[in-house]
């Protein structure tokens, strides 16, 4: 098991195109108790577009890289092994200088590459038994497990440290969107096979566990 680990990012042969995000914010911003104190699951998106520069740092603040240890790179999520089963995936709805459509959050070069384009807010909202609410989110961050980068280390107890990753990433999620003055809401009702069947993951190797909505407020 621990001689064949498989590879930490994954990869696409080619995307539809690639957007470069712009460089994170890595200072300032609200205190983190202010930010505790004031942090909701709210549902009432008004539709309206967020920045790109808004979600580059949502980006950076859930899954980007951070820093470096001997063998890992580490990013501002914690992960069990620093193994980081967890693929990010945006759902495009309303954000400026990005086409609607879904995308692949590239790690290692802060970029979204896009895997579709088009309206996914009314398939998505029925993938998530009938939550019309999402449509008036400005992006939906869709998080696949690859079990095999967990498994190959933790074999039948990757299952749980998957879902325990994620819960870090959208906890951090929540935060992040309070710190820019957006609203967010955390999702765990879906049917796991529709959404993979959106963003044409294999739901045998990659589980979708986790989504957030995030936008403005109405």
């Amino acid at each position: 098991m621990w001689a064949a680990p498989p590879p930490t990012y994954k990869t696409y042969d080619s995307y539809l195109q690639v957007t470069d995000l712009p460089e994170p914010t890595r200072e300032g911003g609200t205190a983190t108790w202010e930010l505790i104190a004031a942090r909701r699951s709210e549902r009432s998106f008004s539709g309206e577009p967020i920045a790109l520069t808004d979600l580059s740092q949502l980006l950076w603040a859930t899954q980007g890289l951070s820093g470096t240890a001997p063998g890992f790179e580490l990013r501002t999520s914690a992960s069990a092994g620093a193994l980081y089963p967890n693929e990010t995936y945006i759902i495009s709805q309303a954000v400026e200088d990005l086409p609607a459509g879904a995308h692949h959050y590239i790690v290692p070069d802060h970029s979204l590459g896009m895997l579709s384009e088009g309206d996914f807010s009314e398939d998505l909202a029925q993938a998530c038994l009938e939550q019309d609410w999402m449509k008036g989110a400005s992006a939906v961050f869709v998080w696949g497990s690859v079990v095999a980068r967990a498994a190959w280390k933790y074999q039948n107890r990757a299952y749980r440290y998957l879902y325990l990753d994620a819960g870090h990433i959208g906890g951090q999620l929540q935060l992040a969107c309070q710190a820019l003055g957006l609203i967010s809401c955390n999702i765990g009702a879906f049917l796991d096979n529709e959404v993979a069947s959106l963003l044409g993951l294999d739901a045998r190797a990659e589980v979708i566990v986790y989504i957030t909505a995030v936008g403005r407020g109405g």
